[in-house]
C-alpha cells in the first residue's frame, strides 16, 4: 500500500512539473465528471421549440439553441456519456486483444508467432476505416458495447506488433531465463514477471487507442450509419450538416462547432497528457520537460 501511494505521489509531482500535461489531466478529468454527472446535473428536453430555434449563445442557452430550439449545451453535455462509453470500450476491447496476441506471439515464438504476426500484417494491411463502416452498416448496433466491440476489431493489431517486439527483448533478459529454468507456468511467467513490464507502454498506447476511437465512432456516426443517440457528437453533427444547412445558416453555426470543439479538445488534452504519462514510466525524459 505504502509503495502504490509513494507511486501516485511520484506521478503527482511529474504531472505538477509538467504543465502541459497536468492541462491535459485537468480537461480529461472535467470530461470524465462530464460523462457521470452531466446528465444529473444538467436537464435535456428534446422536445421541439420552433420559437426558440437558432438563438444565439446566451446565460440561458450557453451556446445557443438546434434547428428545433433545443438547447445545444445540454445535448453536447449528455451526449459526452455515449461518446466516451464508445471510445474508452474501444480501446479496452482492442488493448485486451492486442495483449493477447502479442504477449503470445512474442513468447511462444515459432509457428505461433508466425501465424499470429501473419493475421496482425493483414489486418494492418487493409485500411481500418472503410471496413468499420461497413461493419456498422451490416451489422445492426443497438447498444454501446456492440458498438465498441466493431470498432475494436481493426484497432489492435499495431499494438500487437509492438507489444511482441516488447516481449522479445524482454524473453532475453536474465530475469525470464531464471523463472523458465525453474519451470514456472506460462501464466506466471506472462502475468508477474512480463505483464508488469509493457505496462507503461500499454498505458500510453490506450490513451491513444481512445483518440482513435473517438474519431472512428463520430466518424461513423457523421455518416448516419449507426443513429444510436441524437446527442450524440456524431450524430449532432450529422443533423447539422444533413438537415439543418448549418453550414450556410451562420446562426446554426454553434450547434455545427460546439461538437467539433469538443472532439477537438479531447483530442489535444489527450495528446498533452500521454506526455506526461510517458514521463511517468520513463525517468530519462523527466529532466527535459
Amino acid at each position: 500500500m505504502n509503495r502504490f501511494l509513494e507511486g501516485l505521489a511520484d506521478s503527482w509531482k511529474v504531472l505538477r512539473a509538467n504543465h502541459r500535461a497536468l492541462f491535459g489531466f485537468i480537461v480529461l478529468l472535467i470530461y470524465l465528471f462530464t460523462a457521470i454527472f452531466g446528465y444529473y446535473l444538467v436537464p435535456l428536453d428534446m422536445s421541439a421549440h420552433y420559437i426558440d430555434r437558432f438563438k444565439p449563445p446566451s446565460l440561458h442557452h450557453l451556446l445557443g439553441t438546434d434547428y428545433q430550439g433545443r438547447d445545444t449545451f445540454a445535448q453536447l453535455v449528455h451526449g459526452s456519456r455515449q461518446v466516451l462509453v464508445v471510445a474508452f470500450l474501444t480501446a479496452l476491447f482492442a488493448t485486451l486483444i492486442a495483449l493477447a496476441v502479442g504477449i503470445t506471439a512474442g513468447f511462444l515464438g515459432g509457428k505461433v508467432d508466425a501465424f499470429l504476426m501473419m493475421i496482425v500484417n493483414i489486418f494492418l494491411t487493409i485500411p481500418s476505416f472503410p471496413v468499420m463502416l461497413i461493419f456498422a452498416a451490416m451489422i445492426r448496433i443497438k447498444d454501446p458495447i456492440s458498438f465498441a466491440a466493431i470498432l475494436s476489431i481493426w484497432m489492435w493489431a499495431g499494438l500487437a506488433r509492438a507489444i511482441r517486439s516488447q516481449i522479445l527483448s524482454l524473453k532475453e533478459r536474465e530475469f525470464i531465463e531464471v523463472a523458465q529454468v525453474m519451470g514456472l507456468p506460462f501464466s506466471h511467467i506472462m502475468l508477474r514477471e512480463l505483464f508488469p513490464n509493457i505496462i507503461p507502454y500499454v498505458a500510453l498506447n490506450y490513451i491513444n487507442l481512445t483518440r482513435g476511437a473517438i474519431l472512428a465512432s463520430v466518424g461513423i456516426m457523421f455518416l448516419g450509419l449507426v443513429p444510436l443517440d441524437p446527442t450524440n457528437w456524431g450524430m449532432m453533427l450529422n443533423i447539422a450538416v444533413s438537415q439543418t444547412g448549418a453550414i450556410y445558416v451562420p446562426y446554426a453555426l454553434p450547434y455545427l462547432l460546439s461538437p467539433m470543439f469538443a472532439i477537438i479538445l479531447f483530442q489535444y488534452s489527450a495528446i498533452c497528457f500521454s506526455s506526461g504519462v510517458e514521463e511517468m514510466f520513463d525517468p530519462r525524459l523527466r529532466s527535459h520537460g
